[in-house]
């Protein structure tokens, strides 16, 4: 990935700082990425003889940060918003997730969690019969920071073999006799928890959303995350075409027209039959757009949704412009996928 790298991977500045990037545009300059894990003499996760705290809110962030007399947050012209990017002349060292994963195959899993890891990132190879290297270890283990409790977290990169895998999974879910299964009770209760902290949905609606998905669940008693996206040379976006420029925030209700791309991260859901309940109004608004995890396979082709969060106006080189709602940048932001 060198200075390419996209969603799932993981850059480590000079400093000794980790941050996770996100999104697949990038500025030639920088990568937008956002603190994740400081070296921290009381921090919980060990590496060597390293110590290590992980950084949660926005505010913990900035906070980190500026102990450290450093600032990586600024109002970027193309983008619109003001993003966290480390320049590439801070960085250190690119964790990629494909390498990660085919060095622990090379080596062999070294505990219970990069075992069960490897054990699942190969059950989605044969069943999608995809290559292995579309697949990669992402999260705590991509960079060894990880404890006996984490989370398996992988990441499939390619639009088709992103399809292929999201379609085993759902096959194996599906099936009585996986060693799949979908959050239930307490471990559904718990993800609700973590994410009602910024996102307000009901824990029914949560549940009945969760119930349709099949990015989260448990393998081999273990909660696994698999996060899917497209490769740069999928998407149409370059950076600085288009430009993005903030329209205000509005609350709507539409219809799904097309749920291609909802299982990717960013995840894409174009609308129709629009309806404006709060917030700014334009004619031309068509798509609702979240580089949030978690709001992707929230809605199905069809499905009446209803959102909030922030528009913004999508301005082409060539003049072409339009209009689309951002999920998930703010607190308070949401996607919630109707009954009827």
């Amino acid at each position: 990935m060198g200075a390419s790298a996209v969603e799932g991977a993981a850059v480590e500045t000079v400093a000794g700082l980790i941050f996770t990037v996100k999104g697949v545009v990038h500025p030639p300059d920088r990568v937008v990425a956002y603190l994740r894990y400081v070296p921290d003499p009381r921090g919980a996760r060990v590496r060597g003889r390293e110590r290590y705290r992980r950084v949660y809110s926005v505010a913990e962030r900035e906070e980190a940060l500026s102990a450290r007399g450093l600032s990586y947050r600024a109002d970027d012209p193309a983008l619109g918003v003001p993003v966290d990017a480390v320049p590439w002349e801070d960085v250190a060292r690119v964790y990629d997730p494909r390498e990660r994963l085919q060095r622990l195959r090379a080596i062999g899993p070294d505990g219970a969690l990069a075992e069960d890891a490897l054990a699942l990132a190969e059950l989605l190879r044969d069943a999608a019969s995809v290559p292995s290297a579309a697949l990669g270890l992402t999260g705590s283990l991509l960079f060894e920071l990880h404890a006996p409790s984490s989370d398996i977290d992988l990441v499939v990169y390619g639009d088709g073999e992103c399809r292929r895998v999201h379609a085993a999974l759902t096959r194996l879910l599906d099936d009585p006799s996986s060693a799949l299964a979908r959050p239930r009770g307490e471990e559904l209760a718990a993800i609700h928890a973590v994410h009602r902290m910024d996102t307000p949905l009901s824990a029914a609606d949560f549940a009945r959303l969760q119930g349709g998905k099949v990015n989260e669940g448990r393998f081999a008693g273990r909660p696994y995350f698999v996060r899917f996206v497209k490769l740069p040379a999928e998407v149409p976006e370059r950076y600085g075409d288009p430009r993005f420029v903030p329209a205000g925030r509005a609350l709507v209700e539409a219809r799904v027209v097309d749920d291609r791309d909802a299982m990717f991260t960013p995840c894409r859901y174009s609308l129709g039959e629009l309806r404006f309940l709060d917030g700014g109004h334009v004619d031309d608004l068509c798509e609702v757009v979240s580089f949030r995890g978690r709001f992707a396979d929230q809605a199905r082709t069809g499905q009446r949704v209803r959102a909030f969060g922030a528009l913004e106006r999508v301005v082409w080189r060539e003049g072409r412009e339009r209009t689309r709602l951002v999920v998930g940048g703010r607190p308070g932001d949401y996607l919630l996928g109707l009954e009827g």
